[in-house]
């Protein structure tokens, strides 16, 4: 790999010609590029991202895109939070060169009507309740990969699914493209890192906790041998239970090819989890014998 790329200060791009543009000049150096699609918001967990492609990459693009495609009625959309300027400094000072930050009429033409799709997964867990969410999210991660077209892309296991599915349209489509997945970023209390976690209260953040406490004791009890999936969801209901958690889904899947498992963990499994604290959705998963 060659020495990373210095620049004087960090670019923000807002359009394709010129995202295209910057890259040329970059690609014609022989220099590699990594790609971290975000929304913004940034914290801790994206930033992790950003540092892994800098080490691995000769040049790195970190996208800013509050996606509409992937938001349905009554989500967060207008409330999501938004701080250009703040995100591109932090991307900085991790080791990122430019930020595409377009505006959704530049992703999107007015008669937009090519999507994406994986018909098989996009429809459960996540996606049973949150319908059309991950259409627009392989939609936009495809159009960000044809503009940008980078030899690494990097992405976080805590949206397990979605992590998944963006490998899976990555082999499907032969594209050249290395998925980096990095382990979830946790808070101290073993709590998720989100850009949604500023929605919740400190007593509901410090609740929330309770996920991960349950997932720890499932993966406590796989160690020790239990291999009943029943048994090993029950440990992470309960600990949701004692919580003001408001349980959406809970399975316990294949780790590979995320469908369920129905009696026994006899190959690597992930168990996958949604639940609520107030109006907050949060999303965990482990993985055990991974």
């Amino acid at each position: 790999m060659h020495p990373r790329a210095v620049i004087d200060k960090m670019k923000i791009v807002k359009n394709i010609e010129e995202l295209r543009h910057e890259l040329a000049l970059v690609k014609n150096k022989g220099l590699t590029v990594g790609l971290v699609p975000t929304m913004g918001a940034l914290h801790e967990g994206h930033l992790s991202l950003v540092a892994a492609s800098a080490a691995q990459s000769d040049y790195t693009v970190v996208s800013i895109f509050l996606n509409p495609l992937q938001f349905g009625e009554n989500e967060d959309l207008d409330t999501y939070p938004r701080r250009l300027e703040t995100d591109a400094e932090l991307c900085a000072q991790h080791g990122a060169q430019l930020i595409f930050a377009p505006e959704a009429s530049t992703m999107y033409h007015p008669e937009h009507a090519t999507f994406v799709h994986n018909s098989e997964l996009e429809e459960k867990y996540c996606g049973k309740y949150r319908p059309g969410h991950f259409r627009g999210v392989l939609t936009v991660v495809a159009k960000l990969f044809l503009a940008v077209e980078p030899s690494k892309a990097f992405f976080g296991k805590k949206d397990y699914q979605q992590a998944a599915l963006i490998k899976n349209m990555v082999r499907d489509l032969n594209w050249n493209i290395v998925i980096e997945l990095l382990e979830t970023s946790r808070e101290d209390s073993g709590l998720a890192r989100s850009s949604r976690n500023e929605y919740m209260s400190a007593e509901q953040r410090n609740d929330a906790a309770a996920i991960y406490r349950g997932l720890e004791a499932a993966q406590k009890q796989y160690e020790n041998g239990e291999r009943e999936v029943s048994t090993l969801l029950e440990l992470v209901q309960k600990s949701i239970k004692k919580s003001s958690g408001k349980l959406q889904y809970l399975h316990l899947v294949d780790a590979q090819t995320l469908l369920p498992l129905k009696n026994k963990v006899e190959k690597p499994a992930v168990i996958l989890v949604a639940a609520f604290y107030g109006e907050t959705r949060l999303i965990d998963n482990l993985e055990l014998g991974v």
